[in-house]
């Protein structure tokens, strides 16, 4: 297979595409999620939407009203809830089809997470299928807290290298899992990226693994908290070809001409050159925090990571943002969310759009508008 794809290779932002031509950029736009007030907008503003109800049964429901094509899909909401254990007064992601046929991302955020006072929240941007994305959205949080507890019972304390080794143990069973199952499946480009922040009271540690990104915007300045791994990255190429892999170059950088990031879960046949070890950073918490983005590459292809915290950071000063009860999970993050994820999608992303905002600060501090 060296530098051929596969002929059923399935098309995703990772993998060789074509892009479509003479798109209305608002003729068909999903969403997954609650449904809310934006504390900020993006003109031209969706159409009304119906909230599932009691009666609705869960699942996803078409909005009413909409005109034009353009479509909104909601999931069954999830309750609010209170945070104070997370170390952070609010949290909310939204996830966006865009111009995508289906929905390959998945998103995660636990509170009281590992029986303690964390906060895990990840974005998980499948590729080929969502199949191993939503493997990663289901397993891969209970894998890290099964480690963590393992380390806390042998006495290796709550430290930060404690946690760097369980997420390590955890990243690893699950690709195992996922390998084993798309092989019985035979679906060997089928596979996940995957940027996962923990959030303590006094540090924050980000594993990434592919090119969806972290950022925190720390006293008005957009600090990454991850390093996109794109083939083309000097140590990644390195990587690839001290294994015997090439990284061959057709619309873009690509693992043997087929994968845009050089690691993600799954991908059978392309391992052992995508590897699924993530990288880390830590940082101290500092009362300058105000905000973590985690985001796919649908967001990060078409806005920098500067803009985006410029975005979030007027949504959360809005009079609407400061109206929402601190404490209360969703609610100001999440609508920052999805105005940043909206965005996205009005400046040409062609992929699906998923983003979570973590905010940190205890209060809420008004930022003029810039």
């Amino acid at each position: 297979m060296e530098g051929t794809p596969p002929s059923n290779t399935n098309t995703s932002n990772h993998h060789r595409r074509s892009r479509p031509q003479n798109l209305n950029p608002h003729k068909r736009i999903r969403e997954e999620g609650e449904s809310s007030g934006s504390a900020c907008s993006i003109s031209p503003a969706p159409p009304p939407v119906r909230q599932p109800s009691e009666d609705d049964g869960g699942g996803e429901t078409e909005a009413e009203g909409a005109a034009d094509g353009f479509v909104i899909l909601l999931a069954e909401p999830v309750p609010s809830r209170r945070v104070r254990d997370a170390h952070c007064p609010s949290h909310g992601s939204v996830s966006l089809v865009g111009r995508r046929r289906n929905m390959e991302d998945a998103v995660v955020e636990v509170t009281g997470f590992a029986a303690g006072g964390y906060g895990y929240f990840a974005v998980y941007d499948g590729h080929g299928g969502a199949t191993v994305a939503q493997a990663c959205r289901d397993r891969l949080h209970v894998a890290v807290a099964e480690e963590v507890g393992r380390r806390r019972a042998a006495g290796e304390g709550e430290g930060v290298d404690m946690w760097r080794r369980a997420l390590v143990a955890g990243f690893a069973r699950v690709d195992a899992e996922v390998m084993g199952e798309t092989r019985q499946l035979r679906q060997g480009m089928v596979g996940s990226t995957a940027v996962v922040a923990v959030v303590a009271e006094k540090w924050i540690i980000v594993a990434n693994c592919g090119d969806s990104r972290a950022v925190l915007s720390r006293g008005g300045v957009a600090v990454p908290l991850s390093i996109d791994h794109k083939p083309d990255r000097p140590d990644e190429r390195g990587r690839v070809e001290a294994l015997g892999g090439r990284i061959l170059c057709w619309d873009c950088p690509r693992v043997l001409g087929v994968l845009a990031t050089s690691r993600s879960f799954g991908d059978y046949l392309l391992k052992p050159y995508v590897s699924s070890d993530p990288e880390f950073m830590v940082t101290d918490r500092s009362e300058e925090d105000e905000f973590l983005i985690l985001a796919s590459d649908g967001l990060w292809d078409v806005i920098s990571s500067e803009m985006a915290c410029r975005v979030i950071r007027k949504c959360m000063a809005s009079p609407t943002g400061n109206n929402y009860p601190s404490g209360i999970a969703g609610s100001a993050a999440r609508d920052a969310a999805a105005v940043l994820a909206r965005l996205a999608i009005s400046r040409g992303s062609f992929d699906n759009v998923s983003v979570v905002v973590v905010e940190l600060r205890t209060s809420r501090v008004a930022v003029a508008a810039e």
